[in-house]
């Protein structure tokens, strides 16, 4: 049985490693400035993540919507607190962002089954 969540995280890293690997200073600047704004600072981890996913999910990015999805649940945010923070997105984005939020749940409900409880 495939792991969707594996799936991505491995194409991820490998694909951040060969391009890092080739990158321009500037481009190594953006991914380490990315890494940084979501470190704990006036708002928490959770919070930042929260808000990550919902400006992906407004630019109907699916592959940064997985990224903070995974890191809500690392952040033990609640299935019932990131779909309202879904539900927030969709109120923002409009009904364009529907599909995303479709694979976004679907994508949480693969994180809750494909990862070991958090404790």
């Amino acid at each position: 049985m495939s792991n969707p969540v594996q799936e991505f995280n491995d194409y991820r890293s490998r694909m951040n490693q060969e391009l890092l690997a080739e990158a321009s200073t500037t481009l190594k600047r953006i991914f380490n400035l990315d890494q940084s704004a979501y470190q704990k600072g006036a708002l928490d981890e959770a919070t930042k993540e929260l808000l990550g996913l919902v400006a992906s999910t407004v630019l109907r990015c699916d592959d940064c919507i997985k990224y903070h999805l995974e890191r809500c649940y690392e952040e033990k945010l609640t299935k019932k607190a990131v779909m309202e923070a879904l539900e927030i997105a969709t109120v923002v984005g409009g009904s364009i962002v529907i599909p995303h939020l479709r694979r976004a749940y679907e994508y949480w409900e693969q994180i809750e089954q494909n990862t070991p409880a958090l404790s």
